[in-house]
């Protein structure tokens, strides 16, 4: 009875510990999506956000490292040596000085030890200088190409977010003209039993009703392959369960910005990551007219020495030195190349300088082509709003009037082809003033991120 509860617990924890590896964590997923809870979550799990704060720590770690040439630099050394065979000298007969005869002596003991501690100081080092003054502009280089990494993945989220929900639209709005097609094809075939109208009137609209359904069909496996694309850019799990949120009449109240606004390129990230690499350039340019003056660096040195004929007393007897120093390393004469080297480091400034110019063109043009997109796909969508009410008041006029004998079908097919066709460019004129929006934003640097 022992062995069969023993028996019951293990399996029981083993199926435990089986369904909580099985089942993922509950933060990996979203409840519900919206608009901004996927952007947030892309912040925070999209693999090049995650390398670019790598990056800001790598950057931090580099700067340390190179900072730390500031500091003293202690090292020791240990060594033991034995002489198989003592060295051997020439020194002069000095029993006959006058003699020319060279006398080999054996000279030092048969073991040898030396324990050294050595002290190092740069006092002036044009390598670690560069990397002092440089430490600031590395980090704002890091950090500002995180806000860039963040800026491209806030607004392809978005971008990928309402073509998804546009899609979803679609579908919906197939959804309800398939329901009044099969309520149409329903009253067309009644009346045509009823001899009222001959048969092309519910073959007409058997006709639309699966040109509806094809294009739902078409519609519903788009919806698939955009879900999965939005899941890539968030950095979600291929796998798990993303279902899209969103309030139709926020979407249109989100669709107006400031047209009045002033392109300022120095607030776009871009401009403000090439004035940092200016920074550096400048920098360098120093640095390489730094290769002039002398590297200064002070030392001190502290010996061990131990000697002594025989190995087991040979730490019995010790002979210290120590010393201090001064290094001072001039470089006289290369070759020409720290001219060339410093020629080139202000050629490649003054290159940089174009760069910024041709930026703030870049940045002018792309604001204007996105403002005027923006305009545009606005009056569109202004427009298309006013034709939505007609087309549904339309519809419902000629099908009650259809109803009636008053109008022939051919008047119902045209009115819902209208309806469809005007509820579905309604939806994409607002997709597509959402994702201008989105282009001004980026091109006068408000892009939350």
């Amino acid at each position: 009875m022992i062995v069969a509860k023993k028996y019951l617990i293990a399996c029981l924890l083993c199926f435990g510990s089986y369904l909580s590896y099985s089942q993922p964590s509950t933060d990996s997923t979203l409840q519900q999506a919206t608009l901004e809870s996927c952007i947030q979550y892309a912040l925070q799990h999209q693999p090049v956000i995650k390398q670019s704060e790598l990056d800001q720590l790598i950057a931090e770690r580099t700067i340390r490292s190179a900072l730390s040439s500031w500091l003293p630099q202690i090292s020791g050394n240990y060594s033991l040596q034995r002489y198989l065979k003592l060295p051997v000298s020439l020194f002069p007969n000095f029993s006959n000085p006058t003699s020319p005869e060279r006398v080999p002596v054996t000279v030092g003991v048969a073991n040898l030890s030396n324990i050294q501690f050595s002290l190092s100081q740069n006092l002036f080092n044009r390598d670690v200088l560069l990397a002092s003054r440089t430490a600031d502009t590395y980090r704002d280089q890091a950090r500002q190409n995180l806000i860039n990494n963040k800026i491209d993945v806030t607004v392809n989220v978005s971008k990928a977010f309402y073509d998804l929900i546009l899609t979803q639209k679609q579908v919906d709005i197939l959804d309800g003209d398939i329901v009044r097609l099969e309520r149409s094809l329903q009253d067309a075939t009644n009346q045509y039993k009823s001899g009222l109208v001959d048969r092309t009137d519910y073959k007409r609209a058997a006709i639309a009703l699966n040109n509806s359904r094809a294009q739902r069909k078409q519609a519903q496996e788009q919806i698939g392959g955009k879900a999965q694309l939005l899941k890539q850019l968030m950095g979600y799990p291929p796998n798990g369960d993303l279902k899209v949120t969103y309030d139709t009449l926020q979407l249109a109240n989100e669709v107006y910005i400031d047209t009045t606004q002033l392109i300022k390129p120095e607030s776009r990230i871009e401009f403000q990551l090439l004035r940092t690499q200016q920074a550096l350039l400048k920098a360098n340019v120093l640095y390489n007219r730094w290769a002039y003056l002398p590297s200064v660096s002070a030392s001190a040195n502290y010996n061990f020495v131990f000697q002594n004929s025989e190995f087991a007393q040979l730490y019995s007897r010790n002979f210290p030195n120590s010393l201090i120093g001064l290094t001072i390393a001039l470089p006289i004469f290369q070759g020409g190349r720290r001219v060339q080297e410093s020629r080139i480091a202000e050629l490649q400034l003054q290159r940089s300088q174009w760069d910024l110019t041709n930026l703030s063109n870049t940045v002018t043009t792309e604001y204007r082509q996105a403002m005027a997109n923006y305009k545009g796909n606005l009056a569109t969508y202004r427009a298309l709003q006013e034709n939505l009410d007609l087309a549904n008041d339309v519809y419902r006029v000629i099908q009650l009037q259809y109803r009636s004998g008053v109008r022939a079908y051919l008047d119902v097919i045209i009115a819902q082809n209208d309806l469809r066709t005007t509820q579905l460019t309604y939806f994409n004129a607002l997709y597509q003033v959402l994702v201008s929006k989105l282009d001004v934003q980026r091109a006068l640097g408000t892009v939350p991120n």
